[in-house]
């Protein structure tokens, strides 16, 4: 997500959220246990059934964006805040949490492959006393929701100084992995003992926890800087044979990163789905005629070398979740002619179409007058529903969800979600 910037339920209510859920799709929540004792998650394979939407919000954890409210907190209040959080989602009849749980390099869970996440205790790699991708999965199951574990792939810090890494992390071992860009570090996508290790550290929370789904946001080469080269020439020469250009070897990168972690996630177990939220814009149509018809100045094709497109249509995803961040009329990226382009892109693959709106925005001063009206994003959700493959919305993000400035989340509820319902299957 490009953007780094509690109430609770009684039993009773929980209680006949469950109830409604159990009648709809009896049996569906029970969960066979591994044997260390995490949940593992053979559910039947997937199926779709009419009536059903996606209904989520992302829970950022980068920065400590939304969760925790700052590092240091004890066990007990990082773990309450977090159970706030699925509380809410259930209160605003949501179905589903994306939680980011590799923020930079680093875990939300006991990895053997990275160090603990600096936003827990404020110090990389210190053990904050408890599993909260663990948890968190537990406790989003218990409400009725999925739980989607959030991963960036090649991100390392939001700095540019290695030894601010914990003692240990990869990238000080490994220091040729990494390239500084942009003020940050990240790992060189071009490497293909990279790719392996990033695969390998995402997989393994597939291995270890009942998680629905893996989701990646959409950083993949970085978003590009003006004036500044990211340096993998050195790279290109050792691994581009064969490419007409580095533009084309990029974008083969990432190809390789999505069209591995799709098999390796189903050889692990195949009812664990693999979605990814990209910028919106995969290009525009004067650059391709297949694109949309915006004017954006980044593309995912050229500026990401993230083929979006091609991985719907090869089918190596289960959801695509476009950022569509823009109001409806906004004339370089309207919402209005990305949404058709989408759910044309999806027609005929399989794939479910899921539309990824900017919450944070509305009521925010700074933004175009659309979005001081609290009713914009509701007419979000109206269009939308003209459009027979959209499958649902993803907000962003879960602090907006809770706090709800302009009352725009609560017209939603009020104008789309008059009861609970069940995720697309």
């Amino acid at each position: 997500m490009r953007h780094i910037g509690r109430r609770s339920l009684g039993a009773a209510a929980l209680g006949a959220v469950a109830t409604l859920w159990a009648a709809a799709d009896a049996g569906a929540a029970a969960r066979p246990q591994r044997e260390n004792g995490k949940g593992h998650g053979k559910r039947k394979r997937r199926r779709r059934k009419a009536g059903r939407e996606f209904r989520g919000m992302w829970l950022a954890t980068v920065a400590n964006r939304d969760w925790p409210s700052r590092p240091g907190l004890s066990a007990d209040r990082q773990r309450a805040e977090l159970l706030a959080f699925l509380d809410t989602a259930v209160e605003r009849r949501l179905n589903a949490v994306v939680f980011q749980v590799r923020p930079t390099a680093d875990a939300l869970w006991p990895s053997p492959y990275e160090p603990w996440s600096q936003c827990l205790t404020g110090v990389q790699g210190r053990d904050p006393g408890w599993d909260p991708l663990g948890t968190a999965v537990a406790e989003a199951h218990a409400r009725g929701l999925e739980l989607h574990a959030w991963f960036n792939p090649y991100r390392v810090a939001n700095h540019t100084d290695p030894s601010r890494l914990a003692d240990g992390h990869p990238a000080r071992i490994h220091p040729d992995w990494v390239l500084p860009y942009g003020g940050k570090l990240y790992y060189n996508p071009g490497l293909p003992q990279v790719r392996r290790f990033v695969q390998d550290a995402m997989l393994d929370a597939v291995r270890r926890y009942d998680i629905d789904a893996v989701h990646f946001d959409d950083y993949f080469y970085p978003y590009p800087v003006a004036g500044q080269p990211f340096a993998d020439d050195d790279t290109y020469a050792a691994h581009g044979a064969g490419f007409p250009d580095k533009a084309a070897w990029r974008r083969d990168n990432i190809d390789r990163l999505v069209r591995e972690m799709s098999e390796s996630i189903r050889e692990i177990d195949k009812d664990v789905r693999f979605g990814i939220s990209p910028f919106g814009v995969w290009r525009n149509v004067a650059t391709d005629p297949l694109g949309s018809d915006t004017r954006a100045g980044v593309q995912t094709y050229d500026h990401l070398h993230a083929d979006t497109r091609k991985w719907v249509k090869e089918r190596w995803i289960d959801y695509v979740v476009p950022q569509l961040y823009w109001h409806i009329g906004f004339a370089p990226a309207d919402y209005a002619k990305l949404v058709p382009w989408w759910d044309d892109v999806v027609r005929g693959t399989g794939v479910e179409l899921y539309v990824g709106e900017a919450l944070y925005k509305a009521g925010d001063p700074a933004q175009p007058a659309a979005w001081q009206d609290p009713a914009e994003l509701s007419r979000h959700l109206t269009l939308a529903g003209e459009y027979p493959r959209v499958r649902g919305h993803v907000f962003f993000s879960a602090k907006e969800v809770v706090t709800d400035r302009a009352g725009a989340m609560a017209r939603v509820v009020a104008d789309h979600y008059p009861a609970p319902a069940r995720p697309p299957e």
